[in-house]
């Protein structure tokens, strides 16, 4: 099993025997989302952006404004950045607040990040645009020369990641156990709500086949 070095930079101190460095369980989190935070430093301040990405294989791309702050920092060669992923899947409640906690699964990566140009910033924003919705790319107009000069698009190379994660029941002191108490594990999941079409959608045009085909699989 391929699996990221341990190092004082990705090791997981907290309960460390909730980490893991693989490379399977942190891409299997990573690809369960679109969303992250990315964190970097300019001049001593600290920033966590949310945005967008996709993975292709040891690469995560982020795309954005010309403009953007976190972009513009972060193509300057050697710039680190901290790349963060969190699912929460439950709520546990236990018969202390102290050992009351979250079930979750979250993955941190550290690398840094290069600036892309004609085919590879194409074929990045087409990996962006999947992982947010599996088949679009081929359905939507794809950008045109004015869009593409508008946006820049970064490769983070993934040099190094951790994944932490929690599962299971309340852990509680062993005379806690005895109190009147409720204890237990509130389970949370994302869910989509149905398609809503824009209003100034033509008479006549049917819902895509990516729309269509995804609440087909959330059926079975």
């Amino acid at each position: 099993m391929e699996q990221f070095n341990t190092t004082p930079r990705n090791k997981v101190k907290r309960i460390p025997k909730r980490g893991h460095y693989d490379k399977a369980t942190i891409y299997e989190i990573l690809d369960a989302a679109f969303m992250c935070h990315v964190g970097f430093s300019i001049e001593g301040q600290p920033f966590v952006i949310p945005t967008a990405y996709g993975r292709d294989g040891d690469a995560i791309y982020l795309h954005g404004a010309t403009t953007s702050r976190m972009l513009q920092h972060l193509e300057q060669a050697g710039m680190p950045a901290c790349l963060t992923v969190t699912h929460l899947d439950g709520v546990v409640l236990a018969r202390s607040t102290f050992n009351s906690s979250m079930n979750y699964r979250s993955a941190v990566v550290f690398g840094t990040a290069t600036l892309l140009e004609d085919d590879e910033k194409m074929h990045a924003l087409e990996v962006i645009t999947e992982n947010i919705w599996k088949g679009r790319w081929d359905e939507a107009r794809l950008p045109n020369a004015k869009e593409m000069k508008a946006t820049k698009v970064l490769k983070l190379h993934i040099e190094s990641a951790s994944a932490k994660i929690r599962t299971g029941g309340p852990g509680d002191e062993k005379s806690d156990y005895e109190l009147p108490i409720w204890a237990g594990v509130i389970p949370m999941t994302t869910e989509y709500g149905a398609a809503i079409p824009d209003e100034l959608l033509h008479e006549g045009i049917e819902t895509p086949a990516s729309v269509t085909s995804f609440f087909e699989d959330k059926k079975q």
